[in-house]
């Protein structure tokens, strides 16, 4: 519970407690309007009040925890204590000084006095353990809530980093094969990796990026696999964006492309890319054929990244099916990126 709850909660009780204990009976009862009565109300609601704050901001803070029974009857002891003192100091000192007139038999002693205010001070002092407990497992759930944030946010990052030397590895190993071929793509390529890793170098840090960056990525990635196909013409991407400043959390659909490229079969077949963000729900949709000998799709660090990293950033806002024939391989996701 938060601490403004508990506060009014507070407010309330002892907003009661006043026009119950002191006010009401000066209206509805005869015999208790008058000074004594009034005043002896009043000083068994201040003893209320003083023993609840310092049981609440003292005694159970200091003495009482949760996992040792023992230290709930100290403290309950101690609270009785308490309450017991200032009544007694107000109604059988203070009030006898100024008004000549106490609350019990001038002949009463102290046990009597002690053990017959246990029944009146326990409600305040419950109260005040119930209150107290509340906050106390408030503030746990907020720091639990923080702790769980972090460590998704420190999750994610991991995985944001598993992602990029992932990346890296799969488009060196194109420009290699095309500077050992003395290729004239070679430098075009390599022109292509850097914009992509300045992309990389600024975005992964942050939270989340415009949809229209990340598919700038796809569309930097597809380029840069053109130079290395027989037939470019056959690497389709058909988008239709109306909202391109919409966030997404960066490198979230690269990884299947880099999927598409490193199983897809290539000799005379490309692959299909199609993307669409109608009523702010991104839908992304990819087909490509696998290599004959392609047993590990599947495998590798990308894609398994990409379905924690939905499962924490879009849980119950995303779909993803990924269907996988003998020849074919399709992705087909859909995320809810409102208010992302």
């Amino acid at each position: 519970m938060k601490k403004q709850q508990i506060i009014l909660l507070q407010i309330i009780y002892w907003s009661l407690n006043f026009f119950g204990a002191v006010i009401t009976p000066v209206f509805f009862f005869a015999k208790e309007n008058d000074l004594q009565s009034t005043v002896l109300r009043t000083t068994f609601f201040l003893s209320g009040i003083f023993t609840f704050y310092i049981c609440y901001l003292i005694i159970i803070p200091k003495i009482f925890k949760p996992e040792k029974i023992y230290t709930a009857i100290i403290s309950f002891f101690l609270s009785i204590v308490c309450f017991a003192t200032i009544r007694y100091s107000l109604e059988e000192i203070l009030a006898p000084a100024t008004f000549g007139f106490r609350n019990y038999d001038q002949e009463t002693g102290l046990l009597f006095y002690f053990f017959d205010n246990i029944y009146y001070g326990c409600i305040n002092v419950f109260i005040a353990g119930v209150l107290w407990l509340l906050e106390k497992f408030g503030v746990i759930e907020i720091e639990r809530q923080k702790l769980e944030q972090e460590r998704n946010q420190a999750k994610i990052q991991a995985l944001k980093t598993q992602i990029n030397p992932h990346f890296i590895f799969n488009t060196l190993n194109n420009i290699y094969s095309l500077v050992y071929q003395n290729s004239e793509k070679a430098l075009p390529a390599i022109e292509e990796l850097s914009q992509l890793l300045r992309y990389s170098t600024k975005d992964l840090e942050k939270d989340f990026i415009p949809l229209e960056k990340e598919i700038g990525y796809l569309e930097s990635l597809i380029e840069l696999e053109k130079l290395r196909i027989k037939n470019p013409e056959l690497l389709m991407i058909n988008k239709k964006i109306n909202f391109p400043t919409m966030n997404i959390s960066p490198m979230l659909l690269v990884p299947f492309v880099e999927n598409a490229f490193k199983h897809g079969d290539f000799s005379g077949k490309g692959f299909v890319v199609k993307i669409s963000d109608e009523n702010q729900r991104l839908q992304f949709y990819l087909h490509n054929f696998k290599k004959s000998k392609s047993k590990d799709s599947l495998s590798g660090i990308g894609i398994g990244n990409v379905k924690k990293r939905l499962e924490i950033l879009y849980p119950n806002k995303h779909e993803l099916n990924i269907t996988e024939t003998e020849t074919d391989f399709t992705v087909d996701l859909k995320i809810d990126l409102k208010n992302g």
